[in-house]
């Protein structure tokens, strides 16, 4: 595989699009260097090769189809129509959300035969961008639990060793990015479901703010859409396609940040939070590799810091299983008992959980998280940023359903392996998993850079100087010998 930036010249034209980054793409489409037929081409290609390994990619719809939209995505360039950053991108939605057209199966049994009659929100907003919907991106059932399989498409597994887990619940988009199957991937996050697979791909994902992607309602749960790409430049300009106010969302936010743009990081105050000293259980090496992560930031002349909030953690979790049972109840509560039966075991006791909860219960968890956000703010007036570990451990047996244990320590939950996140999701802070390098194993390893509230832009352009230094997604990808 080629690095990010390869312009498609010469014999190799079509083969080489898929090596382009999205941000260069979009500049070879518009000018009509490239043809979207060709793009479309080069990707289905790509995928037809790839994906019967990984199973990032799945409902794919037929070639001719597909080639058909893009040959008229070209006839409106040629007609001076042209609609936006992703005009003929290819583009898998995750199987958690709608598009008009394709199933929206949730990964599970319970929709197997489900076919979505009109598309969500940001799905439309990719749409009317120019994206061209090709299929969809395989998904944990429910998007519960960051490991991806289901019954319905099977399990999605790691480009970088096929015996290990591509992480969830944007495993299938994350590991699609990762083997240049798709150009960028929307996905989405609840406790770290676009930071982990992330991580475990070797790619970008961004949480943004609470309110910054729109989602239709009055009481958010913890759960936002966000955009994974291999550059920084890339998710800025995915996130400007996603952002923004809308009437179904009466608390979104105004501005949509869509750039990088060169920044003096020099001075910047930066907060390791690590593992919470001791706190939470990880996995022996995962966090040397995060720990690269600080000392390129040091290079950059940032002052890191080993620090923590002034907040038990234990209460942050405490509050973060309560909303994620209300969050059951919300998604499965009206399922029939039938039904219910059909749910992976986790989802049942999730279930279980979240009708058991009193209204007392959830008072408490909803002043547990006010109090929280006060001590993230009162951390962010001392720093700048936050790094923390994307994950606990490193990608994991495919054949798991999730780490009984990990440093030694039983888990509780199956998703209490994935605590590292949970604190920034109770507070909707922008939070950008970003790569931090690998094991001697060849594994993967992610970090996220935290911002204040709405400081989506300034995680960007920090980012954006740490990438500098790094390149891990262009500069190591997948080996080409994972085709299947």
């Amino acid at each position: 595989m080629g690095r990010g930036g390869t312009r498609c010249r010469g014999g190799d034209r079509v083969s080489g699009i898929v090596d382009v980054d999205a941000t260069e793409l979009a500049r070879l489409i518009r000018g009509r260097e490239v043809s979207c037929a060709e793009v479309m081409t080069a990707y289905l290609d790509r995928i037809e090769a790839y994906n019967p390994a990984v199973n990032a990619i799945v409902a794919l719809r037929e070639r001719s189809v597909l080639l058909a939209q893009a040959r008229e995505r070209d006839d409106e360039l040629r007609d001076g129509r042209y609609r936006g950053w992703m005009h003929g991108f290819p583009l898998a939605v995750k199987d958690l959300a709608a598009a008009a057209g394709f199933p929206l199966t949730h990964g599970s049994p319970v929709f197997a035969d489900q076919v979505a009659e009109a598309d969500d929100l940001f799905v439309r907003r990719m749409r009317d961008a120019g994206a061209i919907v090709i299929g969809k991106t395989n998904v944990p059932e429910f998007g519960f639990g960051s490991h991806t399989y289901n019954p319905v498409y099977g399990v999605t597994r790691n480009p970088y060793d096929l015996s290990r887990t591509a992480g969830g619940s944007s495993g299938g988009a994350a590991a699609a990015v990762a083997l240049r199957l798709l150009p960028v991937a929307d996905g989405s996050d609840y406790l770290g479901s676009l930071r982990n697979p992330a991580a475990f791909c070797n790619v970008l994902g961004l949480r943004p703010s609470a309110g910054r992607v729109p989602s239709p309602g009055w009481l958010p749960q913890l759960s936002t859409a966000g955009p994974m790409g291999r550059t920084v430049a890339d998710v800025a300009a995915f996130l400007g396609v996603l952002a923004g106010p809308a009437l179904e969302d009466p608390l979104s936010l105004e501005s949509a940040p869509a750039e990088t743009g060169e920044r003096d990081v020099r001075g910047t105050r930066v907060a390791w939070v690590g593992d919470w000293r001791g706190y939470l259980a990880t996995e022996p090496g995962v966090l040397d590799v995060c720990r690269r992560a600080c000392d390129v930031l040091a290079g950059l002349g940032c002052v890191v810091e080993d620090a923590l909030p002034d907040f038990a953690p234990e209460r942050v979790w405490r509050s973060v299983l309560a909303w994620r049972a209300w969050n059951a109840v919300s998604k499965l509560g009206s399922l029939t008992a039938a039904q219910v039966d059909q749910l992976k075991p986790e989802l049942r006791w999730e279930l279980d959980r979240g009708r058991e909860l009193t209204v007392d219960e959830l008072t408490l968890a909803v002043a547990e998280r006010d109090a929280w956000y006060a001590a993230v703010l009162e951390l962010f007036e001392r720093y700048d940023f936050v790094l923390a570990p994307s994950a606990q451990v490193f990608p994991f047996d495919v054949e798991l359903t999730w780490p009984r244990e990990v440093g030694g320590r039983a888990m509780d939950t199956y998703h209490r392996w994935m605590e590292t996140v949970a604190p920034w999701s109770l507070a909707g802070v922008p939070a950008l998993g970003m790569p931090a390098g690998f094991d001697a194993r060849g594994l993967p390893m992610g970090v996220q850079l935290i911002g204040p509230p709405r400081a989506d832009q300034a995680v960007l352009r920090l980012a954006h100087a740490y990438e500098q230094v790094t390149h891990y997604p262009t500069a190591h990808p997948p080996e080409p010998s994972l085709a299947g």
